[in-house]
């Protein structure tokens, strides 16, 4: 099953992309994930996307499709994934599409995870992140650069919701409440119920 997670920042994605993904048996591919071990290896794609990253801007196409790309060449994710942060959009869209077709493959669905705005701000403001002993907030959570990063996707990134509508991929779910009710619906609407998951001996 090949699965677009779609969101604004704050909705949940990382962690329902991982369970869902588990529960599929495919990959959760992350280009939050990506990014970030390009920075900390200090690459020279990871140090111009950092400059974007820490003003809560989106990192350019050149820079996104480049790491994508190499991601779903993987022997894991032939059979299938679910992509976390890509597209962000219409032209990665269009490029995702291409690329897929090109292998012979098409997308199955995509998942939107719906949350208010004011409650995304009350969920990135409030994160933060233990360094020397103390906890500190990320620079890219403070309530400004959310109101900004939340403009951004506006702008950007949630005219995708339209794009994929209008294919007739698209799926919204409710993403507030408990981690494994959001879960239950996203199964739900992919037809792979919570309750058909194999059982652990």
């Amino acid at each position: 099953m090949r699965i677009v997670l779609l969101g604004p920042p704050g909705a949940g994605k990382g962690t329902q992309a991982q369970i869902i993904a588990g529960r599929l048996g495919v990959p959760a591919i992350s280009t939050g994930d990506i990014f970030r071990a390009n920075v900390s290896g200090q690459t020279e794609l990871g140090q111009k996307a950092k400059t974007y990253m820490d003003a809560g801007d989106l990192v350019p196409d050149a820079i996104t499709v480049a790491m994508v790309s190499d991601r779903l060449a993987d022997p894991d994710a032939k059979a299938g994934f679910l992509l976390d942060g890509f597209p962000r959009t219409i032209a990665q869209a269009e490029q995702l599409r291409d690329s897929l077709a090109e292998m012979g493959h098409s997308l199955d669905r995509c998942l939107e995870l719906v949350v208010d705005e004011d409650e995304l701000v009350r969920r990135l403001s409030g994160r933060r992140m233990l360094v020397d002993g103390a906890w500190v907030q990320r620079d890219d959570d403070k309530p400004e650069t959310v109101r900004h990063r939340l403009e951004v996707y506006r702008e950007q990134t949630a005219p995708l919701s339209g794009f994929y509508e209008q294919a007739g991929q698209l799926t919204r779910i409710d993403a507030i409440g408990e981690i494994d009710e959001v879960t239950r619906r996203a199964l739900e609407a992919l037809g792979a119920a919570d309750d058909d998951r194999p059982t652990e001996d």
